[in-house]
């Protein structure tokens, strides 16, 4: 064997030495995104996931109508349904992103489908109003929370470069899935009856589970099983000292430290200090707001053709109408999302997308026939499409992917108050006045507003971004001004050293100080 054997890869014996396996990223550290291969599937897994969980809630206003006629309720109470499930989707996402940072996204999105394939089929066999609450609103969407959340976050995982076309492609599910829902749901009424077709709807959800198996960690493929025995034994050795009676005595602390350790506890699943970045709070506030009138248009408007006269078909091809042109605005939005023009200025774009969808809503009242609805539905889903091609975009935008699973926990238990407020609001505005319009008006408004207040706050953000950039940069090409601060704080300190005789006790306590630690040098 040669002397430098080693080198080339052999051992004493000759043999070719094993390949070591890839380096897997420092601790603490997030794998670089590969930006396709495997990510594509996990594109596919989130269409699936994601349009389940926003068009599912829609598609379920085709039965309203029926729903309303066969328990004897309101518009209100029967749009109690739809808000239920939104709210619970939006407000347990702090729940879901906890859960995602404990036990990854794929076991969180296939349990996710398993609790709404649960709901449906218990729906089905419900005698009240309430039990459709508990078991379409708050168990079915709880699943969905579990499909929406994890699914956006594992995108972040998989792409940077590509993340804008990637996000435009997995929310481009949702018009799919509610182009599909609203004909198929009307079929489904028409020959099984709204408790058949909730049977039939539970099964198709469990498909979520299929979804969530391909949302592989991003570190499955290059940790070697040596690896991962040696993180097991690791994690073994540390539960094993935490469990000795050492460190169980050390367990009783003050009120105080207990406190302390709970709001770190917290702040590792979520990250609370986000409330202190302008960014975020900007982009909260608004859509808080923006959510006031997001939904609320989409679940009344099969209702409202069917108020005007439009026959049944004709009311569900109007969401199908929307979802069409939907589909193909979230993936060209991406695109031009992603382009070199747009990307560094997205928000003002986002902003833009908010108050073109409120316009379309105050516009929707001159509508006066089915060929201005389906105006109206095509200009909405171009619209609406915009808006949820960059809802998380923009967000990833401010906060970055390492606190985004954070950031999105707290940005969605903050909409779900909104978003539980927004129908039943515009029911109310229907079972008073007895029009439809005022409800469109009351969504249009919010939502201009809520564009023009991102707009605004998003330009001041930016202003203040581009000072921040400035004088940092200043501090680091102009090493005198560091040197002049501290030469200004040494003869601060000289002064008051200076100043009056109440001071001089203090200063012969110094040179005492001084003198005693040079003896001690000396010695």
């Amino acid at each position: 064997m040669a002397r430098g054997g080693r080198d080339t890869g052999q051992d004493s014996r000759g043999s070719r030495a094993p390949l070591a396996p890839p380096a897997m990223p420092p601790p603490g550290r997030a794998p670089v995104p590969p930006d396709g291969g495997w990510g594509w599937a996990v594109v596919f897994g989130a269409f699936v996931s994601i349009g389940f969980a926003y068009a599912f809630p829609k598609g379920l206003a085709i039965f309203f109508k029926e729903i309303q006629d066969f328990f004897g309720t309101s518009y209100g109470e029967v749009a109690w349904i739809s808000s239920i499930m939104l709210a619970t989707t939006y407000g347990a996402g702090p729940i879901s992103s906890i859960l995602v940072n404990r036990y990854g996204s794929r076991p969180v999105v296939m349990f996710g489908g398993l609790l709404c394939g649960v709901g449906m089929i218990s729906a089905a066999f419900c005698t009240s109003i309430l039990q459709l609450y508990i078991c379409v609103g708050f168990i079915t969407g709880f699943g969905l929370a579990l499909n929406l959340q994890p699914s956006v976050i594992i995108i972040g995982k998989y792409f940077l470069k590509r993340r804008p076309i990637a996000n435009g492609l997995a929310m481009a599910g949702s018009p799919v899935m509610l182009c599909t829902l609203a004909p198929l749901n009307q079929f489904l009424f028409d020959n099984f009856g709204w408790r058949g077709s909730f049977l039939i709807l539970g099964a198709i959800l469990l498909h979520c589970c299929v979804a969530g198996a391909l949302f592989r960690p991003i570190g499955a493929a290059t940790a070697s099983a040596k690896t991962q025995d040696a993180l097991k034994e690791k994690i073994t050795e540390d539960a094993m000292k935490m469990s000795s009676p050492a460190n169980v005595s050390m367990e009783n602390k003050t009120e105080e430290e207990g406190g302390k350790d709970c709001c770190e506890k917290i702040n590792q699943y979520l990250d609370l200090s986000l409330f202190k970045h302008r960014g975020f709070l900007i982009y909260l506030i608004g859509n808080v707001l923006m959510f006031l009138g997001f939904f609320a248009p989409i679940v009344f408007l099969a209702p409202y053709a069917k108020h005007t006269g439009i026959d049944e078909y004709s009311a569900a091809f109007l969401l199908s109408v929307l979802a069409v042109v939907d589909m193909v605005a979230r993936p060209a939005t991406g695109i031009i999302a992603n382009s070199k023009w747009v990307r560094p200025r997205i928000q003002y774009f986002f902003s833009f997308a908010i108050a073109f969808n409120g316009a379309c809503h105050l516009l929707c009242p001159l509508a006066s026939n089915y060929v201005g609805l389906v105006v109206y539905s095509s200009f909405f889903g171009l619209a609406f499409g915009m808006v949820c091609a960059m809802l998380f975009e923009t967000l990833m935008d401010l906060v970055g992917a390492a606190r985004f699973t954070s950031a999105v926990g707290l940005v969605t238990i903050a909409e779900c108050c909104t978003i539980l407020l927004g129908p039943p609001i515009g029911g109310t505005l229907i079972d008073t006045f007895g029009d439809y319009k005022y409800m469109f008006i009351k969504c249009g408004a919010v939502m201009v507003l809520a564009g023009t207040f991102l707009f605004i706050m998003n330009y001041y953000n930016y202003r203040m971004l581009a000072k921040e950039e400035k004088e940092r940069k200043t501090k680091e090409e102009d090493p005198k001004s560091v040197r002049t601060e501290k030469e200004g704080r040494n003869n601060w300190n000289k002064d008051t050293t200076q100043v009056g005789p109440e001071l001089e006790p203090l200063r012969e306590e110094q040179e005492g100080v001084k003198k005693k630690m040079n003896g001690t040098n000396e010695f």
